[in-house]
């Protein structure tokens, strides 16, 4: 039976909602007469409502117990019958006792295929995960609607962009900003830094050493960050949801990794995306993240 109403999960957070890009075109492509809806959260709600992937968006996917009852009748009022679920997440599993008996891609079917699921990278997983609900076209995602204006940013002629934030709770995760700043020094073209509004400390240590730079932290939305990444001559960042979309939008991209994630398992993708990884994030030198971005230049040119 063909697919009328189709129901994708996709919660959080940002460098896997941007790495679920190709699975979602993959998904629409495959069904491309059906009604698609994404159960995701507030924070990607408005950028994901202007993708050509969806009809319709529910920004409610992470109620707490008091709203959980409204989104089980919301789930089961849908009549859904398919369910992608790419967020498989232990919450997101739970849902499918919610939607009914209906045919469900997502952690316990891929697992049944491959109990060694997890040790694949994000893209990889779920593409197989998808091959085995039957989609095994991924055209490439559209991305031309990942756009915001910038002219009232003053952004210099050329410019490479930093992104010196990460998670809170992963220091780890981290390339330490007086790194960002001695790469600044570095750099030929002055330094665009993104982030949320807590990165700003980090932004004006790294300004002080290149004045001239730019910082737009807690400034921008997600879809004028893509825009920045198409403008940019290239962009370092860390293991962030931002430097993911920087990478998706085709920026050429160099992530930097410490021991506390894994590139094998969540790199960032992209037609011109590289990363660096050192046991010890905060011992990688200016010098060896200037020489793999030159490297990756060069090769991207």
């Amino acid at each position: 039976m063909t697919a009328r109403r189709i129901l994708v999960i996709k919660l959080a957070a940002l460098g896997d909602v941007v790495q679920a890009f190709g699975p979602f075109a993959a998904i629409r492509a495959h069904h491309p007469e059906a009604e698609i809806t994404l159960l995701t959260t507030p924070p990607f709600a408005p950028l994901l409502a202007r993708a050509p992937w969806f009809d319709r968006i529910w920004p409610d996917g992470r109620p707490g117990w008091r709203g959980l009852p409204a989104l089980a009748l919301k789930l089961r009022r849908g009549r859904f019958d398919r369910v992608y679920d790419l967020q498989t997440s232990g919450r997101s599993s739970r849902y499918r006792w919610l939607t009914g008996a209906v045919p469900w891609s997502g952690v316990q079917s891929h697992h049944a295929a491959n109990p060694a699921r997890n040790s694949l990278h994000t893209v990889e997983r779920q593409r197989e995960q998808l091959a085995i609900a039957g989609i095994t076209e991924f055209p490439p995602p559209a991305l031309d609607w990942l756009d915001d204006p910038l002219e009232g940013f003053a952004l210099p002629q050329r410019f490479v962009l930093l992104v010196p934030g990460a998670s809170p709770g992963r220091p780890g995760k981290r390339w330490p900003a007086a790194r960002f700043a001695e790469l600044a020094r570095r750099l030929e073209v002055p330094p665009v830094v993104l982030g949320g509004p807590a990165e700003a400390p980090l932004a004006a240590e790294i300004l002080q050493a290149r004045p001239d730079g730019l910082d737009l932290t807690g400034k921008t939305t997600l879809a004028q960050i893509g825009a920045l990444g198409r403008r940019a001559d290239a962009a370092v960042g860390n293991d962030t949801g931002p430097t993911h979309m920087l990478a998706a939008a085709g920026c050429p991209t160099l992530a930097v990794f410490g021991s506390d994630s894994d590139p094998a398992l969540c790199a960032p993708r992209g037609p011109r995306a590289a990363w660096l990884r050192r046991d010890s994030i905060a011992a990688i030198p200016a010098e060896a993240v200037e020489a793999e971005l030159r490297a990756l230049l060069a090769r991207t040119a």
